[in-house]
């Protein structure tokens, strides 16, 4: 699996660009991992209701074709995109759900962090608050889009929303819970975890 470090980078040509890397991708094409941050930007899936959209302001709105609802994505935020070949991995995108939740849940425990599951609520939770979100999507027998880690960045946006859906649904972030790595630390420590979980049998 070859890792890109891409920055910080504007959402919908991130997007753009894995859309044409699955179409374009062929069996022998090598599986990759984007670690990237964009500015702020909230995306609606293709489950998303504009409903859940209380008050953006000044915040663009994305509608994308992954799965889920609607989301936040700003500065401080790790945010790992994984274009992975499902045939060839072996296992489909509920075991891959599984495989990303267990990637954060194990960068959370090395900051001494109860990482959670809720049943038919995909990401990772702290004390009921969410931390990570994950969205998907499957073409070609081929995922991208994939999670991301709230570090150290501004929680405002996410009231501006109903998170995932789910009115009022709290949310938390790495530096509430007193880790103080930069956002580069944070980024690696995610990187090695999800290459670690993504290719174990």
């Amino acid at each position: 699996m070859i890792a890109r470090k891409l920055g910080r980078v504007a959402y919908e040509p991130t997007w753009r660009a894995m859309q044409a890397f699955n179409k374009a991708r062929t069996p022998e094409s090598e599986d990759q991992l984007w670690m990237v941050e964009h500015p702020p930007v909230f995306t609606l899936g293709l489950a998303g209701r504009p409903e859940h959209v209380l008050a953006p302001g000044d915040i663009p709105v994305i509608a994308t074709d992954r799965g889920g609802q609607v989301t936040y994505h700003g500065p401080g935020q790790a945010v790992g995109y994984v274009l992975l070949d499902l045939r060839r991995a072996g296992y489909g995108v509920r075991e891959l759900v599984r495989r990303l939740e267990q990637a954060v849940i194990e960068v959370l425990a090395g900051y001494g962090i109860a990482g959670e599951r809720r049943a038919g609520m995909p990401g990772v939770y702290v004390r009921g608050a969410k931390i990570a979100a994950i969205g998907l999507r499957v073409a070609r027998g081929s995922t991208y889009h994939g999670v991301a880690l709230n570090a150290d960045l501004d929680l405002e946006p996410f009231a501006r929303i109903d998170p995932c859906g789910y009115p009022g649904l709290a949310c938390t972030r790495l530096a509430d819970e007193g880790v103080r790595d930069s956002m580069e630390q944070v980024q690696q420590k995610l990187e090695l975890s999800l290459r670690k979980c993504l290719i174990q049998s």
